[in-house]
């Protein structure tokens, strides 16, 4: 399969997570409760991996182990936290009422920026290895799942009906094959090997500042355990594939 395809595969199939947040009309608020946090703890753990095992690595190879490399991910740590900073953005996973104006509309604009990021990069990681890029789609699609979980859940809180919930987030969704196209398009005329440094420091960002604090206050020891378990799992499940790589190689 060529380039294109994968990309074009990777996009369609992040924008159909967002139809997961259908899940919330079928399963009971208890269960929800139960399975959210530690999905958030192994996205944390698997993001983190995908930066420090895979993202990183790959770039100092591309771009040399030259300073520009940091730059890069620190721009990228920066612009999610000015996502945060200036759109009133967060990834946050509790499912609370808010009103539909003018925060929900908020939510979807500055996920749909998000998942063109996102497409961005995956696309410049499958341009350099499709290995590496499958491995930043899987990382990134770990976060996806409570994200539309929760996305979902407060749309329809806020005043949204369940459909035009499901429609708009995946519309919002699209944004990431939008992103991978335009970063195989442009890839023809530049090098886009930053976008994968850059990707780096987005991941870091919000595995540490964004899903980290809602995973490490549990009520009880059982729930730490728990959420510690999942977030070394995410850690593991990517130094795994990294290590299969190498061997591989």
């Amino acid at each position: 399969m060529n380039t294109l395809l994968w990309i074009i595969c990777s996009g369609i199939a992040m924008s159909l997570i967002a139809l997961i947040g259908s899940l919330t009309l079928a399963l009971k608020q208890a269960t929800l409760d139960k399975i959210l946090l530690p999905l958030v703890a192994f996205a944390a753990g698997s993001l983190i991996g995908g930066a420090l095992f895979h993202m990183i690595p790959a770039s100092v190879q591309q771009m040399g182990n030259d300073i520009s490399v940091y730059v890069w991910i620190v721009t990228g740590f920066l612009t999610f936290l000015a996502l945060e900073q200036f759109l009133n953005w967060h990834h946050s996973h509790q499912i609370e009422a808010q009103k539909r104006e003018p925060l929900t509309y908020l939510i979807l604009v500055a996920d749909g920026l998000h998942n063109f990021i996102g497409g961005l990069f995956v696309a410049a990681s499958f341009l350099i290895d499709f290995r590496l890029g499958l491995t930043a789609w899987l990382a990134a699609a770990a976060h996806e799942v409570p994200q539309e979980l929760g996305d979902f859940a407060v749309l329809v809180h806020g005043g949204w009906s369940k459909s035009g919930a499901l429609l708009y987030n995946f519309l919002s969704g699209l944004t990431f094959l939008f992103g991978g196209l335009v970063a195989y398009g442009v890839s023809h005329s530049i090098n886009v090997d930053f976008l994968v440094a850059f990707a780096a420091g987005n991941f870091l960002y919000i595995g540490a500042a964004d899903l980290i604090p809602e995973i490490k206050k549990g009520s009880t020891l059982r729930i730490n355990v728990i959420h510690f378990s999942a977030f070394a799992a995410g850690l593991a499940v990517l130094l795994t594939i990294r290590l299969w790589m190498t061997h591989d190689a």
